[in-house]
């Protein structure tokens, strides 16, 4: 195919006549186009994702469609999405290596990329549903988190090279529209596309609407996500964006990628491992679930710890942007003020991945796109009881996210919320 036929979206049937003379796939998967097998396995909200096996091996096509596919096409987006992806990948894989699939094909014209098929890997969140206790996912996230958020900042970057990626990815106005409206502020009003567990969320839902504190803190964020251009983001990091083994972890889906609060993406994924805590009460038919509660607060204790860790070691070794100059400090022996600036900048990303945090929460429960953690515990009292515990705490990290001081704070609470009213 050339990148001048007209986007035509790709099907079970089309697929091998389409793409069987890309270059590409043929050198990954073999020639033989009678001996491919494909199959689409597209089970997120947006695209196309076919898993293409043949003769010498297997990929992935994703190709991006022109509307929402949760939605239908009522709800167009443009396909220039998967442009954003694809660089984004490609950044992502240049600032931490190994932590995403590797990308063989990216035709712009037909939305599609060709990219590695990662295997036997599964998605995260599957995994801590099924209870499994994966044993590297905090290094291998934290790890990725802080090298792809130092590196594409101000605190690293060339200038000249980082306004030129901001204004390439400040395009990418659909999703993040999305974004702004599906987290922000969809939730806390009755918006066309909300959903909830019903009836048994509806007086915490009017009473979350109500909540003036909640709602002005939600947009603050909005205000900092919109208004903060620190980084590139992935954008969408959350359990279903990220793929497993018990050895391999690697990142996937950054097609809400843009420019913005280093915050959010460390916010949004640790919001995630809550929402799986408390999720696990509706997953306990095959036995108790304590330790994989435990598992999962210690996992975001890991993960915020890792990323600290490096975040640290990168602006102590990798700090050569235009933001806190060694010039400034080292250059002139003063190793301390250089640590007085870290601090400042951790403890305001910590602050403000707390807010992040609890928005994502109200966000999966009250929205349009939920969590599988959630929905698939099919006795729906069992499900309320679980989403408002997890409700309750998404309401006190956005709003009293300046008073709390550490992670096993957060915890804590967690745990408490957990055991409320426990049969």
């Amino acid at each position: 195919m050339t990148g001048k036929t007209p986007f035509e979206a790709l099907s079970v049937e089309t697929l091998a006549t389409r793409l069987g003379s890309n270059e590409a796939l043929t050198q990954r998967i073999g020639e033989d186009t009678s001996r491919w097998k494909v199959r689409e396995v597209g089970d997120g909200n947006l695209n196309l994702v076919f898993i293409v096996e043949g003769g010498k091996g297997a990929a992935v096509v994703k190709q991006a469609l022109p509307y929402v596919r949760l939605v239908g096409d009522s709800w167009p987006l443009p396909l220039k999405r998967s442009f954003f992806e694809y660089h984004a990948l490609t950044r992502q894989e240049a600032r931490a290596p190994g932590s995403v699939p590797a990308i063989y094909h990216f035709d712009e014209t037909q939305a599609l990329i060709i990219m590695e098929y990662l295997s036997p890997h599964i998605i995260l969140r599957r995994a801590l549903i099924e209870g499994r206790q994966l044993p590297n996912i905090a290094r291998d996230i934290g790890l990725f988190m802080a090298r792809t958020l130092f590196r594409g900042s101000d605190f690293s970057m060339v200038t000249k090279e980082r306004k030129a990626d901001l204004a390439l990815f400040a395009d990418n106005v659909e999703l993040c529209d999305i974004t702004e409206n599906l987290v922000f502020s969809d939730p806390y009003f009755d918006a066309k596309l909300n959903r909830h567990t019903s009836p048994q969320l509806d007086a915490l839902v009017a009473e979350l609407r109500a909540d003036r504190d909640l709602k002005v803190e939600a947009q603050r964020l909005k205000h900092l996500f919109a208004a903060n251009a620190e980084t590139l983001l992935h954008g969408d990091l959350h359990s279903g964006s990220i793929m497993v083994t018990d050895t391999e972890t690697r990142m996937i889906d950054p097609e809400f990628a843009f420019y913005g609060p280093m915050a959010f993406d460390v916010g949004m994924l640790l919001a995630n491992f809550w929402m799986a805590f408390f999720s696990q009460r509706g997953h306990e038919q095959s036995g108790k679930r304590d330790a994989m509660r435990a598992y999962l607060l210690d996992v975001t204790a890991q993960t915020w710890s890792v990323f600290r860790t490096e975040f640290s070691h990168l602006w102590r070794t990798e700090r050569n942007g235009m933001l806190y100059q060694k010039s400034l400090f080292e250059d002139q022996g003063d190793r301390l003020g250089a640590e007085q600036a870290l601090d400042h900048v951790l403890h305001q990303i910590w602050d403000d991945l707390l807010g992040f945090a609890g928005i994502e929460v109200h966000r999966r429960i009250l929205g349009l796109a939920h969590n599988a953690d959630f929905e698939t515990i099919a006795d729906e009292d069992l499900r309320a009881t679980c989403e408002a515990k997890a409700l309750k705490f998404g309401r006190h990290i956005a709003v009293n996210r300046r008073h709390i001081h550490s992670i096993d704070e957060v915890n804590n609470l967690a745990a408490l919320i957990e055991q409320e009213n426990r049969i």
